[in-house]
């Protein structure tokens, strides 16, 4: 019994020391972190002098943000147990780890292994008393993982407000910044057996009430459908696992999975710079991105942007009386539910049936089933209603008999503008022409590996992609400053 517990505390104290792992080496080495340097004093040149190439590329990429002002718990609050480690390093680690390309947290925790100056660097390591410090004790994957999992959202968010104050403190006219935004959504692939085609299903790949075993957050949705068949077989999947395309039933893209919804908004000659970003589950449509989006924007940049440009998912009246409101348009193209049901209105606004007399509102009532509750509007034959003064159609409407036709919209000034804006005119085609600017942030997200992360929930793929969008946004920062020196 004795040489039993002596082998189980032996075996324990060897796994606790394997976990850690401490990086050994000759002398200490001089300690200098990003997590503890205070923007108002300036780094020393012999510190950098001792650092690596590497090192100082991270001093001149995360060392602009103010780590010291991270968001941390709150002090009036009475926590049980000891005080906690600081989350700056694990988030510094997840910024090298995501510009380095690394597709795990293994990976980046055998890369701190190999790079000590790094980790320190980063604050894995405590300042002995006279300006030393104690070799890096780097976390393991599965306290990076549960780090990811577990660190409030509003933490990595810190990181993106950050950035864009700094972009824009760094331009020399920051007023127009952001009058002009884009916005748009990106498909997150699941890391799921459902999106590998090569894996047999029997009981159906895209039955979305048979949830995937392997990420009980992600949901079945369409990245784009079509009436065509597809004209040619779906390639062999590389080993990189593509995911699953025009699988299953019906024809169309279908994925288990999560979306990215970004706003982004253009700095020529610099770049694009990503005002806000949002992660929800693959079912949601792209238009309830909106308005979470924007009131991120309107925090960062203390008022609501003048010019929108999105794609024809788009197209709702709220999202025309948004940037109406606001002083500018919107560049949207008509969404192809609205091609065979285009309006016409007359002076006063009234819908123009289709003989083209304007018609009579006959009630008013509250949509509470949309996406938004809004007021709508029913107009009615003026040649029906308040009272028959014609025997018949000039046009021979076939619902004449009926009643006469009838149109429902929206009492919003958008749902008007939505059929009013020339959409051939030069000031249109000019601004929906930088919707290219979302493509370009995602062209970068996706070398990133923001589509097929190595997650398997929602809160860290959340995140891990607030992370791409914040690194994306300090290069730009980066590039400013090289191009203004």
């Amino acid at each position: 019994m004795q040489h039993h517990t002596l082998f189980s505390a032996t075996r324990t104290l060897l796994a606790h020391f394997w976990r850690r792992r401490r990086v050994r080496t000759g002398e200490p080495m001089p300690f200098f972190s990003l997590a503890t340097h205070r923007l108002d004093s300036p780094i020393d040149g012999g510190d950098k002098q001792r650092l690596s190439t590497l090192a100082n590329h991270y001093v001149d990429l995360l060392g602009v943000i103010d780590w010291t002002h991270f968001p941390q718990r709150e002090a009036a609050h009475l926590w049980p147990g000891p005080e906690p480690q600081s989350p700056v390093p694990y988030l510094i680690a997840l910024l090298m780890r995501l510009d380095q390309k690394q597709h795990s947290v293994g990976q980046l925790s055998a890369f701190l292994h190999h790079h000590p100056d790094l980790a320190q660097l980063a604050g894995f390591g405590a300042p002995a008393q006279h300006g030393q410090s104690y070799p890096p004790s780097v976390p393991t994957p599965a306290q990076f993982s549960q780090f990811l999992r577990r660190q409030p959202h509003a933490s990595f968010q810190f990181l993106l407000d950050q950035s864009v104050a700094l972009i824009a403190a760094a331009l020399p006219d920051p007023s127009t910044f952001g009058n002009t935004v884009c916005f748009d959504t990106k498909h997150v692939i699941a890391w799921v057996k459902e999106n590998n085609p090569k894996s047999y299903i029997k009981e159906g790949r895209f039955d979305k009430t048979r949830q995937p075993a392997g990420d009980s957050d992600c949901r079945l949705g369409c990245k784009r459908r079509s009436n065509r068949a597809p004209t040619s077989s779906t390639p062999t999947p590389t080993t990189e696992g593509e995911p699953a395309e025009r699988l299953g039933v019906g024809i169309g893209e279908f994925y288990w999975g999560y979306a990215s919804g970004v706003v982004v908004t253009r700095i020529p000659p610099w770049g694009e710079v990503v005002l806000a970003e949002l992660t929800q589950p693959f079912d949601h449509s792209d238009v309830s991105y909106f308005f979470p989006l924007m009131a991120q924007v309107e925090q960062r940049l203390r008022r609501a942007p003048c010019f929108g440009v999105g794609d024809a998912a788009f197209d709702a009246f709220y999202i025309y009386e948004y940037f109406h409101t606001a002083g500018g348009m919107a560049a949207i193209p008509i969404g192809e539910r609205n091609h065979h049901n285009a309006k016409s209105f007359s002076a006063s606004g009234a819908p123009l049936c289709t003989a083209g007399l304007p018609m009579e509102l006959k009630t008013t009532f509250l949509n509470r089933s949309s996406l938004i509750e809004h007021e709508r509007q029913r107009w009615t034959c003026p040649l029906l209603y308040p009272s028959p003064t014609a025997d018949a159609c000039p046009v021979h409407h076939q619902r004449w008999a009926a009643g006469g036709c009838v149109s429902t919209i929206a009492a919003s000034i958008g749902a008007r503008l939505r059929y009013q804006i020339d959409r051939s005119c030069e000031p249109y085609l000019s601004l929906y022409a930088q919707r290219t600017a979302c493509e370009r942030i995602f062209s970068q997200a996706v070398a990133l590996g923001i589509e097929r992360p190595k997650l398997r929930n929602a809160a860290s793929i959340a995140n891990l992609n607030t992370l791409t969008y914040a690194l994306i946004n300090l290069r730009t920062l980066q590039r400013i400053k090289a191009m203004q020196a």
